[in-house]
């Protein structure tokens, strides 16, 4: 089998402008490339260091994807993401954002919280307790 070496989350959108929006205006994202490169979008990358998420236009999607044509946005996980400085990230994003799981220390190890996106995608952020 040969090595993964990245996983991109490529997230159906209603408007990648507005998720644009969130994901730089809210999270602190930095905007990408996008195609075309002015509104109206069909694609945008999103970045915060390593991390990189794609935002498609649903309507455009399904074309390339037609098993998704009937399925609505968001998805049955979260997306992970690992982060330093969690409490004072939820103390940035609480008030401004859906929290889908309020901030816990897992038995696990690790302190958390999930927030959802427009669409609905919930994105969990955690950080190993010290």
């Amino acid at each position: 089998m040969p090595l993964c070496t990245k996983l991109t989350p490529n997230l159906l959108v209603a408007s990648v402008e507005r998720s644009i929006a969130f994901y730089t205006e809210v999270l602190g994202f930095e905007r990408g490339m996008t195609v075309p490169e002015a509104s109206p979008f069909v694609f945008a990358q999103v970045t915060s260091g390593p991390v990189e998420i794609f935002l498609n236009d649903a309507a455009g999607a399904v074309q390339e994807y037609p098993v998704l044509k009937d399925r609505p946005l968001g998805m049955s996980g979260t997306l992970f993401v690992e982060v330093d400085g969690i409490k004072e990230l939820y103390e940035q994003l609480r008030s401004k954002v859906t929290i889908a799981m309020p901030f816990i220390t897992q038995w696990y190890g690790m302190m958390e919280f999930a927030i959802a996106d427009p669409d609905g995608y919930l994105i969990t952020f955690a950080q190993r307790v010290p």
